[in-house]
């Protein structure tokens, strides 16, 4: 397939299979209420379940996912995701009982995970080296817009319709974009040389389940609660187990030696910093506008549309400066830090309008930022693997996000009342935003693996940075 390939249907058609995967991390959070008062007479335990499962298993398989996509057939892949997520939002729909409704989330979770990979994966094979900053670009826009797009049609689905219909409607939109897909999309061509690692593919899916259980339910069990500090401690087994296992298998699911590279370690702690940062915010946002500011569930989720501004316009300037991601990435994290230390500031009597302008600073950032750091993971690893780089980074997004959700539920609940927990909450999400910010652009020292990045290579970072 000649990297030239990609014409504009196929990047809206890969944009919009992107968007609706991220929609349903957040869209559920704006329904827990109505959950909780239905007919299905949920516990407390699972209504979580019925928000985390989606994101755990979403986040666990999308490394491995990504492999198969790689070794498969990218588009297959993505047709089969879109599959998947309809059955998936189909049985939360028609949901009997809780158990049912929480199991239809894993597997749009699992469909979610065949979908983000294959659609950055294939945009960045068919896309040429001049047009790639841009291409990744627009698909970053794409996923910050689907957090928007849950927010929104989770705060919709809240107020004027019920919960089924929100996952109802996730059906045809899924059938539209597999016509979409299925027209629009060629076929890359696939990795014969990459074999499946079924061994490394259970080690490292079992051991992000673990670890993404104890930072998701820290916060409901206590920190030190036996059964966190066991995920914990089984996660870090895990992926010893699972770098051990790389290091000796002539085929693994990905090489562990990529992370010598200083400078993909760096990109990866980027990636989670971003989503830390956006995740707390998203997580604050609602209960500050429905709390303490008194708006209703939609009025809610259009509150936050600032966050688009910054996001759909300001990629397009970062394209041109790819050729120099560490003032990019650098300027774009610490601009998400501020915002954040600014948006601490806001109470009962705070004008929307000053709440909106740091919602436009942390916008910025985001849009500033993550198209470079995007691009840095997905070129980490060779050509081939195309599909494996682009789970490893959108892993890393996931991880940080529920990291992001975490912190800033702990140290709310470490406080009286929402009012007087918010602006510790994201003043400590934002200082660690910046101390994270420090060492990520301490990490891009390499100007050779610079040049690598901003010309779309396809050679290994930690071959070209040795």
């Amino acid at each position: 397939m000649p990297s030239h390939a990609l014409k504009r249907s196929t990047l809206l058609a890969l944009c919009a299979c992107a968007l609706v995967a991220q929609s349903m991390v957040a869209a559920v959070n704006l329904l827990i209420p109505q959950l909780s008062s239905s007919t299905l007479h949920p516990t407390h335990t699972e209504v979580l379940w019925t928000v985390d499962a989606y994101v755990i298993v979403f986040a666990s398989l999308l490394i491995p996912m990504g492999a198969v996509g790689d070794r498969y057939g990218r588009k297959g892949a993505l047709l089969a995701g879109l599959a998947l997520f309809a059955v998936g939002a189909g049985t939360s729909a028609l949901a009997p009982a809780p158990a049912v409704l929480i199991a239809g989330r894993g597997m749009s979770g699992a469909g979610a995970a065949l979908i983000t990979p294959a659609t950055l994966s294939i945009l960045t094979r068919l896309a040429s080296p001049e047009r790639r900053a841009q291409a990744v670009a627009s698909w970053t826009l794409a996923l910050g817009l689907g957090g928007l797009a849950g927010n929104l049609g989770g705060g919709l689905a809240g107020e004027f319709l019920g919960w089924r219909a929100l996952f109802g409607v996730m059906v045809p939109l899924a059938v539209l974009l597999v016509a979409l897909v299925a027209v629009t999309t060629p076929r890359t061509e696939r990795a014969a040389q990459h074999h499946p690692d079924p061994a490394g593919t259970l080690l490292l899916t079992s051991a992000l389940v673990a670890l993404l259980f104890g930072i998701i339910e820290g916060q409901a069990y206590g920190w030190a609660s036996p059964r966190i500090v066991a995920a914990f401690a089984a996660g870090a087994v895990l992926l010893a187990l699972f770098t051990r296992h790389g290091l000796r298998s002539a085929t693994p699911l990905f090489d562990p030696r990529v992370f010598a590279s200083r400078r993909l370690r760096a990109t990866a702690l980027g990636m989670a910093t971003g989503f830390f940062g956006l995740f707390a915010l998203f997580f604050v946002n609602s209960q500050y506008l429905q709390g303490v500011k008194g708006y209703g569930p939609a009025l809610t989720g259009v509150a936050i549309a600032p966050l688009v501004v910054g996001m759909a316009l300001v990629p397009r300037l970062a394209a041109r400066w790819a050729g120099r991601p560490r003032p990019v990435v650098g300027g774009g994290l610490a601009l998400i830090g501020l915002g954040l230390l600014g948006a601490s500031t806001a109470d009962a009597g705070t004008p929307y309008a000053l709440y909106a302008c740091w919602l436009l600073v942390i916008s910025a950032g985001t849009g500033l930022s993550m198209p470079a750091l995007t691009l840095g993971v997905v070129t980490s690893l060779p050509a081939h693997q195309a599909g494996v780089g682009s789970g490893l980074g959108t892993s890393a997004r996931e991880v940080g996000a529920a990291l992001g959700v975490a912190v800033a539920g702990t140290v709310l609940g470490a406080h009286a009342d929402f009012a007087h927990g918010m602006g510790p909450a994201l003043r400590t999400v934002a200082l660690l935003v910046l101390a994270a910010t420090v060492v990520v652009v301490a990490g891009y020292t390499d100007r050779r693996t610079a040049r690598v990045v901003a010309s779309g290579g396809e050679r290994a970072l930690s071959r070209s940075g040795r």
